[in-house]
């Protein structure tokens, strides 16, 4: 483990100092772009008989990492509190209730949407999946990725109230779409479909427990803050609420993703506020934005690199075309036409519809769930089309999000809150 470990962060940093010298592009992007590029060089030596092994070495290292684990299960508490810990939640309240609409209820109907339209037009190109795996894939691609949509944030030019309404969505959607997956795969493990009693029963569990253990969590860790003035101590209390809340919420069945979301909205709000020095703050506000920065470029890394490992063939190109024109519009139907006829009730500035719906990015999380399905075909199609959205979702609709924000809210509407 501690070679695996080595070996990422070596290869993270070497990327990182190629994009720096080299491309230039935003770090998560560059080295992922560049970690891809790198893939697809080795499979194109390997095929004309010129790679001298090093395709079957990248093979067997990507391999040896359990991606899904290392993501679900490690980095994804850190990242998730480390991206809460930022965001203003006195100016959040605003748009909480339009933010639980397109966390919940844009996520389920999207799923249903993309699953359907999926389920319909894969046979048409050769690639028959049955609806249950059509509607696993939604789950896991129709919420957006906090960790890729806060990254890309940063530095989109975005309005404030539209960063808060993008950000706060992604930081919730991704608890709802956990728990739709877990209730689906569930399905697909048992074969019994779950009444709707059932799953709204689980859907209370799992993120209603999460949310309240979150909030427990919380207050515990504010309530130590408050009672001491030493810096080492009180970055120390946030890393052990994050790892030791993290696996605590994991054996009492409750959304540990929502739990960080909560935990971190709290600390990074009443806790900076009230329970901390400005020299504590400043020191977790640096530990933090180091912590956020390393494991988003190792994580884009890894994206880049799995691509080895996936068997694309005419037929799964086409359907990751497919899937990520189809995940679009199911994006249109849900979040941006709701934006865009609701502008009164949720208070964006003109323009706003097209910025959600392009800024809409998917990232490691999709990922790591496909490749949680169960071995065999179905899941390498899942797998490959999964693959496709989010590259196409961060290296185009990244790469073009503040350019669209430009255009679709114009400079003069980029305004920040107090």
């Amino acid at each position: 483990m501690l070679d695996i470990a080595a070996i990422c962060l070596v290869i993270t940093a070497l990327l990182a100092y190629l994009n720096h010298r080299l491309t230039r592009l935003p770090t998560t992007i560059g080295v992922m772009a560049i970690a891809l590029a790198l893939s697809l060089a080795m499979v194109g030596l390997d095929a004309a008989g010129l790679d001298h092994g090093l395709r079957r070495y990248e093979e067997s290292f990507i391999r040896s990492i359990d991606f899904s684990d290392v993501l679900m299960q490690g980095m994804l508490s850190f990242l998730l509190f480390a991206g809460a810990l930022h965001v203003d939640l006195g100016a959040l309240k605003k748009f909480r209730w339009q933010v639980a609409a397109l966390a919940l209820v844009g996520t389920v109907v999207s799923t249903v949407v993309v699953g359907g339209l999926m389920w319909l037009a894969l046979p048409h190109i050769g690639l028959p999946l049955p609806l249950l795996y059509c509607l696993l894939f939604d789950a896991l691609i129709s919420p957006t990725d906090p960790i890729a949509v806060m990254g890309i944030l940063k530095s989109a030019g975005a309005p404030k109230e539209l960063e808060l309404v993008i950000a706060g969505e992604s930081l919730f959607n991704d608890g709802v779409g956990v728990v739709v997956f877990a209730l689906l795969l569930g399905v697909l493990s048992s074969g019994e479909t779950p009444t709707f009693a059932a799953a709204g029963t689980l859907l209370l569990r799992e993120a209603g427990g999460g949310i309240a253990f979150g909030l427990v969590l919380g207050y515990v860790v504010f309530r130590m803050l408050k009672s001491i003035d030493q810096y080492q101590v009180e970055v120390l209390l946030t890393l052990a609420a994050v790892m030791g809340g993290y696996a605590f919420a994991s054996h009492l069945h409750v959304s540990g993703p929502l739990a960080m979301v909560v935990c971190g909205l709290i600390i990074g709000n009443g806790g900076r506020a009230r329970a901390m020095s400005d020299s504590t703050r400043r020191y977790i506000d640096m530990f933090w934005e180091l912590v956020d920065e390393i494991l988003n470029a190792v994580l884009f890394v890894l994206i880049g690199l799995e691509v080895i490992l996936i068997a694309f063939s005419a037929p799964l190109v086409f359907g990751g075309m497919l899937a990520i024109g189809i995940t679009l519009c199911a994006r249109w139907l849900t979040v941006g036409l709701p934006v865009a006829l609701g502008r009164g009730w949720f208070a964006l500035p003109p323009g706003a519809a097209h910025v959600m719906t392009w800024g809409g990015l998917r990232g490691g999380i999709s990922v790591a769930l496909a490749l949680s399905l169960p071995a065999g075909a179905q899941r390498e199609i899942v797998l490959a089309l999964t693959y496709c959205v989010v590259v196409f979702s961060i290296l185009v609709q990244g790469l073009t999000i503040g350019r669209v924000t430009q255009k679709a809210v114009g400079t003069s509407a980029v305004t920040r809150l107090p």
